[in-house]
């Protein structure tokens, strides 16, 4: 039987790109992947000063004793071929000038940020919105005023509760087709994450415990209250009807400080410091496979009764905010993590 794997090991099967850099700037240590992207091996790359073998993303903004990261960047290695990454550098732990810096490949952050395909079905979803909402609203309301007129049975009573509930789906559909720029101001989250968590347990997470990790020294940051309010809501209660069949559900709130946090909005386009994170966690089975890289396009939904309106609207209020909203899978065991990026008010 084999014995237990050595660090080597474990190192090399990291299913991310990792480079390990000292104090002095130089590689430590590279992973496969890292060899396989960067079409070199570690003992060529070993000593060798990271910007001879990597260059890091242009116009970086870190801090000295602090995470990096750069999302959907494209960086022209020494081999003469760009790679388009999420470029996340972190500080070694008890290691003074140590860095760790994963390299995920373009196909796991599509996900991040505002890509092409995500605002073109944004758009699309405008267009149809407006147009239902011209064409179908109006008959309907017909169709519950001649129900109410055959008096009251149970066959009309259906007629309306049905006319009723599209009729809701049309004014859900309506959010879309509101193109007029938010007001955006500097406040202060907390409250509202309170006041998100007093509806949601006065409600549909009654039962459900939710914990807070919550970073004290957070600043203002720059959102619209209502829109911002509206989309904590929604991700509270999505999380709470996926721990519906979890026996021992778990539901987190977390918010923290990114130092060096940017993400650029389409590529071509410049980076925005986005260092503001709040997270909405739970210990669901997550989206489906097929559909995680889908989830916050109108109309898709991995539950049966759903519309697929929700998260595409927290997409679209995160991107009227200037901000982003990213859906992953992480931590052992895995937990879904809804995960919320807005700017910083200036000071």
């Amino acid at each position: 039987m084999a014995g237990r794997p050595g660090f080597a090991e474990l190192f090399s099967a990291l299913p991310v790109a990792v480079v390990i850099v000292d104090h002095d700037d130089r590689i430590a240590h590279a992973n496969a992947l890292a060899e396989e992207l960067l079409n070199l091996s570690e003992r060529v790359m070993r000593g060798q000063p990271l910007a001879a073998i990597l260059p890091p993303p242009s116009g970086d903004d870190r801090r000295d004793g602090h995470g990096f990261a750069v999302y959907d960047t494209l960086i022209e290695t020494t081999r003469g071929h760009t790679i388009r990454v999420d470029f996340v550098e972190a500080p070694v732990a008890d290691h003074p000038g140590w860095r760790a810096i994963t390299l995920h490949t373009a196909a796991t952050s599509r996900g991040l940020g505002h890509s092409v395909t995500r605002a073109a079905s944004a758009r699309a979803a405008t267009g149809a919105a407006a147009m239902l909402a011209h064409e179908i609203k109006n008959p309907l309301s017909g169709i519950r005023g001649a129900a109410q007129l055959l008096g009251a049975n149970e066959l009309t009573r259906l007629i309306i509760t049905e006319v009723d509930r599209v009729a809701a789906l049309i004014d859900r559909m309506q959010d879309f087709s509101d193109t007029r720029p938010l007001s955006l101001a500097p406040e202060n989250i907390y409250p509202l994450l309170s006041h998100a968590r007093n509806v949601a347990e006065a409600g549909f997470a009654r039962g459900v415990g939710i914990e807070e990790r919550f970073d004290p020294s957070l600043p203002p940051a720059l959102v619209n209250r209502d829109a911002l309010t509206q989309i904590l809501i929604n991700l509270l209660k999505n999380a709470c009807e996926a721990l519906r069949p979890e026996r021992d559900p778990r539901l987190v709130i977390t918010t923290a400080y990114r130092h060096g946090m940017a993400v650029s909005a389409a590529p071509g386009r410049p980076r925005v410091p986005l260092p503001i994170e709040i997270c909405i966690i739970d210990n669901g089975a997550g989206a489906p496979a097929e559909i995680a890289e889908h989830l916050f396009d109108p109309f898709v939904s991995g539950r049966k009764e759903g519309q697929g309106l929700g998260l595409a609207l927290v997409d679209k209020l995160m991107r009227d905010m200037g901000g982003i909203v990213q859906y992953a899978r992480e931590g052992h065991p895995e937990m879904t993590v809804l995960r919320l990026l807005l700017p910083r008010a200036a000071s």
